[in-house]
């Protein structure tokens, strides 16, 4: 397997500087890809080692584009997150003004987040979605555009001037990243951890989405995202991506993942490590649902069936 991560480019994407948060991707070659689904495909054909994408932000949630691919295709998983701070600076090439700019361009995550913005400072520009934002800054200089949306750092590689820094809609907006590799052993929990699952139902009934929730609620299973995906078989077809807090060696989790394997197709997206707090910050443990008092529930019915009670 190449020393290698895959990431969404071109050069000069927020994707690249959260990548480069990582330690482990000092020793490693980055490699921009065109797309996110290019770049998982990259990790499926043995051509990178893992990919880097975006997966949630916290204006508009998950990123679809993501999302449906780690749903559909052969399987993957997550081992990282990485949580960034995002503002956005408009770029221009050298001499443009306001006025000038008839067109914009950006990654289609990021139009929510600078919405209010463009209709106060430029209501008659006309919005084009790019692969990502430093590709719309390439198209930029290209002529393509007149301005982008993107990482005030993305200018210099690209040629152009920020024209307005510092813009977003919501203040303290983040992008959450994942690092997405094949299929093997998850990390070992610390103890802040999260747990990435994808759930289909086996057929459509009152109350199905109850029951599949009731297995985090009767475990004492915390969920952080819950979000439906159409599966492309017709409308009113869909599955449930999940977040939930804990690791799959926490016997909450794994017990909550058992009862779900028996009455829904469960695919199982990782175990990986908290990006939005530490160990010491992490919520405690519901009364109940703790590794210990689930083994001593368990010996309790062992010895019950021994006559031991």
């Amino acid at each position: 397997m190449p020393a290698s991560y895959a990431y969404l480019g071109p050069e000069g994407t927020f994707t690249e500087v959260a990548l480069r948060t990582l330690p482990e991707a000092a020793t490693r070659e980055l490699i921009p890809y065109v797309s996110v689904q290019s770049a998982l495909d990259a990790v499926r054909a043995g051509e990178a080692e893992a990919a880097f994408v975006p997966i949630e932000n916290s204006v508009e949630g998950g990123i679809t584009t993501t999302l449906d691919e780690l749903v559909a295709g052969e399987p993957l998983m997550i081992y990282r997150e990485v949580l960034l701070s995002i503002t956005f600076a408009l770029l221009v090439r050298p001499g443009t003004k306001l006025s000038d700019i008839k067109t914009v361009s950006a990654h289609p995550a990021a139009q929510p987040q600078v919405r209010n913005w463009l209709r106060k400072n430029l209501p008659d520009a006309l919005w084009e979605s790019a692969a990502s934002n430093a590709d719309a800054a390439r198209l930029v200089q290209e002529g393509r555009y007149d301005a982008a949306f993107a990482g005030e750092f993305a200018a210099a590689r690209y040629g152009l001037e920020a024209l307005e820094t510092g813009i977003h809609d919501a203040e303290n907006a983040q992008t959450r990243f994942v690092l997405v590799g094949r299929p093997a052993r998850p990390a070992a929990p610390t103890g802040a951890d999260k747990t990435s699952v994808v759930l289909w139902q086996n057929d459509d009934h009152p109350g199905g989405l109850r029951e599949l929730l009731g297995e985090f609620a009767t475990h004492g299973v915390n969920l952080m995202l819950l979000q439906s995906r159409p599966t492309g078989a017709g409308i009113g077809n869909y599955c449930f991506c999940i977040d939930a807090e804990g690791h799959i060696s926490d016997r909450r989790v794994a017990e909550a993942l058992m009862g779900l394997k028996r009455i829904c197709l469960v695919r199982f997206l990782g175990s990986y490590p908290r990006a939005d707090i530490t160990p010491d910050e992490a919520p405690p443990v519901r009364p109940g649902t703790t590794d210990e008092e689930f083994a001593a529930a368990s010996d309790w019915v062992a010895r019950c069936q021994d006559g031991r009670f």
